[in-house]
């Protein structure tokens, strides 16, 4: 039996796998889900071990291989085949292993994992990462009151976003007790700190680079330039690690344009 994952489905049309980021939960896409929701059938699932979804079994490791497996497992059950794909930090790296393995008829990375170009680059996310970990464990007694004032909102959630005031409180402890209650985020961040993406993806790809990234920072994006010469590469402009909160009508263009080639695509090879 396969690891179940917890997913909204919302919308018609051709189907659309949203996948977040470590420690974050499906509730990440909400800015987009609704527009999207309008051209696509949208599916944003919670990764095994994080949101509401059950973790792997006990000695299962959370790897790119398994990560994929159980994804296209949860996928079968819905109904769904070749989905565009679209994720941000690990699940922009999840979105780029699903379509170097043929299980993606497009791919849009946000900011995704996997191009460190050296120490440094880690480190920066390590420090990063561990300190919001370390945030989530903070009372909600003292955090919810903080939380009212929008100033602090995006002083606390500089890490990730730009623009954290624009999170309602409600959401920001949301998010928090969904980072301190994941149980898989110390063994993907283990995997995640060597990880490297090499692969070759056939299928049209977009690789979006948040300019203000504080976690994977934007500097990453030369490499995946490198990596993945014949995907398109734009910058997201004043966008945080999380660039759905920043700037939510560009990154639904971004997904749109990246849909739209490779419907071109299909038509022409038709």
């Amino acid at each position: 039996m396969t690891t179940r994952l917890a997913y909204t489905r919302k919308g018609t049309g051709e189907p659309l796998l949203l996948i977040h980021g470590i420690g974050h939960r499906r509730q990440a896409w909400d800015p987009v889900l609704d527009r999207l929701a309008e051209s696509y059938d949208v599916i944003a699932i919670d990764l095994a071990g994080f949101g509401e979804s059950e973790p792997y079994p006990a000695g299962t490791a959370y790897t790119m291989d398994n990560a994929c497996r159980i994804i296209g497992e949860n996928l079968d059950e819905w109904g769904v085949s070749e989905p565009h794909v679209v994720g941000n930090s690990l699940g922009g790296a999840i979105a780029l292993e699903m379509g170097a393995r043929g299980m993606a008829r497009s791919v849009t990375a946000l900011s995704p994992a996997g191009f460190f170009r050296n120490v440094g680059d880690r480190l920066v996310a390590l420090f990063a990462l561990i300190l919001l970990k370390l945030s989530s464990y903070l009372p909600l007694a003292v955090v919810r009151p903080v939380l009212r004032n929008a100033a602090a909102r995006r002083l606390i959630g500089r890490t990730l976003y730009v623009n954290g005031d624009r999170i309602p409180p409600a959401d920001f402890v949301g998010d928090a007790l969904a980072l301190r209650n994941g149980s898989a985020f110390f063994p993907t961040f283990r995997a995640g700190f060597t990880y490297r993406f090499t692969s070759h993806v056939d299928v049209p790809t977009t690789i979006a680079w948040a300019t203000r990234d504080q976690v994977l920072v934007y500097g990453q994006s030369g490499l995946a330039q490198e990596v993945l010469p014949d995907a398109r590469h734009v910058a997201l402009p004043h966008c945080g690690h999380v660039p759905m909160i920043d700037d939510p009508e560009l990154v639904v263009r971004v997904i749109d344009t990246t849909i739209a080639e490779a419907s071109e695509a299909e038509e022409q090879a038709a």
